[in-house]
Formats: C-alpha cells, structure tokens, sequence
C-alpha cells in the first residue's frame, strides 16, 4: 500500500475467503489496530471475542436470518463488544474500532468484512442474545459486528472515483 487514499480505494468487504491460516502476527496487529482506536472520554469501552475454531464459526455463521454466511469461512472472526455501562456513545466506539481492524487487515493483504449482529434477528430471537450465549458475553456488554477475516478468495476492483458523490458535501450551510 503506498498511502492512505490507494486503501481507501482498493478496501471492500470480502466475503470468501481461502482455507489459508492467518498468522499469529497478523491476528496481533488487527487487534492492536482495535486497542488503539480512540473512544468517547478515552474509556475504551470495547472487548473482542477472537473466534478461531471452525465448529463455532459454523454455529455463529447462523445466528441471523440472512447475511452471516462468511463467518462460517472466515480464518478468524472478531466479535465487537462494548461496555454499555461505561460509555453512552458505545455504538461509535465500537464502530471506530471495527473499522479500524477492517483497514489493518486489508494493509496485511487481508479480507474482511462486517457483519452486523446489533438489532438483527433469528426468527423471533434477537442475534445478540443467540452470540451472548454462544460465547458466554457478559449482558453489560453491548453485542455490535462480528468483522470476518481471512486470505482473500475473491479480487474486487478499486473504488471508481468517477463515482464519488461529492454533491453529498455541503460547504458552510446545506
């Protein structure tokens, strides 16, 4: 990656991933990447729950009614968890965090994606209390994305730049 912007560009969800491990190394600076996301009065509300084994995967890969399927694939998923109770912006602070794995994997050469688990469901069962008991989280924690991640099985074109909305930019007033 030679700079910010040509990540920006080139980073997409990925969906499919290789059979390929991801290295210890690159487990830990994902996470750093998480650790050092700023957050709301610094309080740094967040947890991860790092899922590795594949039988879990498979299990969390059906904990919503649609959109789960690459975290059965995945090499690893990250589920974000924030305290609740020690930040009111808990969903900012966890979404900082996310993303900020999500950019670290793809400067590794990495996929990953997000899937929301917050205000999902299975049939009648919300996602969050199907992940709290699959994984034990404790119910203070507020239960946001699982981010996927994994060697890429899939190649995506860079970002058309033809296709930025800058009249979605208002300079002053709207």
């Amino acid at each position: 990656m030679e700079n910010f912007h040509e990540l920006l560009l080139t980073r997409h969800s990925i969906r499919k991933y290789t059979d390929e491990p991801v290295s210890g190394e690159d487990v830990k600076l994902i996470l750093e990447a998480g650790l050092m996301a700023p957050s709301s009065k610094r309080k740094t509300p967040w947890h991860f729950v790092v899922v590795e084994d594949k039988a879990m995967l498979a299990q969390l890969s059906q904990c919503r009614d649609a959109g789960a399927g690459p975290i059965a694939n995945s090499a690893l998923t990250i589920i974000v968890t924030v305290d609740m109770t020690r930040s009111e912006a808990w969903v900012e602070d966890g979404s900082i965090a996310a993303v900020l794995m999500q950019l670290q994997a793809h400067a590794l050469g990495l996929g990953s994606c997000w899937i929301q688990l917050r205000n999902r469901s299975l049939g009648e069962e919300a996602t969050e209390d199907i992940v709290r008991e699959m994984l034990e989280i404790p119910e203070t924690m507020g239960i946001l994305c699982a981010i996927t991640i994994g060697h890429k099985d899939e190649e995506r074109k860079p970002f058309d730049e033809e296709k930025m909305m800058w009249e979605k930019v208002h300079i002053a007033k709207w």
